[in-house]
């Protein structure tokens, strides 16, 4: 009788030990056996939002480290239902693409675009349909395939973003520009539902911390990551020119320092046995604040407790790496920092050696010229505007302290965010552009609004400025 009742308890934890090791559908492993019991009849998932916030072939990274993030989840076990792709899906076939439907995130990669799904492609990767997928509010979308994240209370979410941003907004190629008080808000609305567990976001774009910081409570089970802190830039990297370079035949940056860090460390880790903070560490000693000069610095943000969990437990796990080991020669290149170039200058980089490569006396070079050109104007044309706004408003002796005010860590950019919002998207709907040079002025509107501007007078200042200063035609 004895032997038969130990047969039993040893089948029964076998039984335990398989099913919760391997990856069922879109299940995954439960961090500890204590969970395991207690949501025995609930199949906990992971849910993903994936956005590029740009568009243009000049922005390739963008799409390139979305699509790159899609392969690490899809290879990780996710089920395309449960990934959610924001992409203008504009540059794998665009006539600059040398390699039609092929998009590449490092100079000798592989194909990310292949089988990434289409959920929100053109106009419909904007504002409007990214907050109503994260809410999970399906009548809230409009266009696209509908899907949005129906997540449970057991359930875990990670969102990445990758494009151009200011202070205070994440761009967004149709339509207004994402603030951070909007995206809190919906965070907010997301928790209150009990629709989620935990989760994770990773955030790349100039001066990102500035989304979160002062603004993402501790007690939302929220982990952020962003590529750089309130104040700075983030960093395009595998750029013409530099090391290392993308293939001749493509004038334009692969991929984003902080974004292919921490997803050439998932292509390659076990995530079953890596952390979010240990990913962390290695993505922040990778930027190498301390060695390069203007680099950026990689900030944590909300219950930083989350960071002790398991990177699998938002992205999967690729069962190719299951017996990963540190010293494997792949190590090595996650501790080598390729060369960077800010995003602000990206734009340029890519005419310049587009105009450079083409030959003599072609049209082609012509073309490049102007387009180099036409970037220079549109760049001095937006300097000067916004010189002119705040004169207009403050005057002249003010323009010093609203373009370089920065609040104290821990604050908020700004108090009245509705403030900042009309003020930004009034100046992208008049001045902006496809390099989103204008987005490096945000933190002057945020210090407009902080010092109790008007806002019609504002408004009125900005049309103005937009439409005398001459922008290129």
């Amino acid at each position: 009788m004895i032997c038969y009742y130990r047969l039993f308890v040893l089948l029964a934890l076998s039984s335990f030990v398989v099913e919760s090791r391997h990856l069922k559908g879109n299940s995954y492993e439960l961090s500890n056996f204590h969970r395991s019991r207690t949501n025995a009849t609930i199949e906990p998932k992971i849910w993903a939002v994936l956005v590029a916030g740009s568009n243009g072939f000049v922005n390739y990274r963008h799409q390139a480290d979305i699509c790159h993030a899609y392969q690490i989840l899809k290879n990780g076990g996710l089920e395309d239902e449960n990934i959610i792709v924001f992409m203008y899906d504009d540059i794998a076939f665009d006539v600059e693409n040398s390699r039609p439907g092929v998009i590449i995130n490092k100079p000798d990669g592989d194909n990310v675009y292949k089988g990434v799904p289409k959920d929100y492609t053109g106009e419909d990767v904007n504002v409007d349909n990214l907050l109503a997928a994260i809410l999970g509010n399906k009548t809230g979308v409009r266009g696209g395939s509908g899907k949005v994240v129906e997540s449970g209370p057991n359930d875990h979410i990670f969102i990445y973003y990758a494009d151009h941003g200011g202070a205070g907004i994440l761009g967004m190629p149709s339509g207004v520009d994402l603030t951070a008080k909007d995206l809190m808000n919906t965070l907010k609305k997301k928790h209150a539902a009990k629709s989620y567990e935990s989760m994770v976001i990773y955030v790349e774009a100039c001066e990102s911390g500035s989304i979160f910081e002062g603004l993402l409570p501790k007690n939302m089970n929220i982990y952020a990551i962003t590529a750089a802190n309130a104040n700075e830039s983030s960093w395009g990297t595998y750029c013409p020119g530099e090391f290392p370079s993308p293939p001749s035949d493509l004038d334009t940056c692969l991929g984003d320092l902080f974004s292919i860090s921490w997803m050439e460390d998932s292509d390659i880790h076990d995530l079953r046995k890596e952390t979010l903070d240990q990913q962390y560490q290695l993505v922040r000693r990778r930027t190498a604040v301390d060695d390069m000069v203007g680099a950026s610095h990689v900030m944590q943000y909300g219950n930083k407790t989350i960071a002790k969990q398991f990177v699998f437990n938002y992205m999967g796990a690729n069962p190719k790496n299951d017996y990963y080991s540190p010293s494997s020669d792949d190590d090595s290149s996650l501790t080598t920092t390729p060369s960077i170039v800010s995003q602000h200058d990206a734009t340029l980089l890519h005419f310049w050696h587009k105009f450079r490569n083409a030959p003599e006396g072609s049209p082609k070079k012509t073309e490049a010229h102007k387009q180099l050109t036409d970037e220079l104007s549109l760049r001095k044309h937006i300097d000067e505007s916004v010189n002119q706004i705040i004169s207009v408003v403050f005057g002249q002796e003010k323009v010093p302290e609203m373009l370089n005010t920065v609040q104290s860590a821990g604050n908020p950019l700004v108090h009245d965010w509705d403030c900042f919002k009309m003020l930004v998207n009034s100046f992208k709907k008049q001045c902006g552009s496809t390099s989103r040079y204008e987005m490096k002025y945000s933190r002057a509107f945020a210090n407009m609004c902080n010092a109790g501007v008007h806002i019609n007078h504002a408004t009125q200042a900005i049309t103005q400025a937009c439409s005398t200063n001459s922008p290129p035609p």
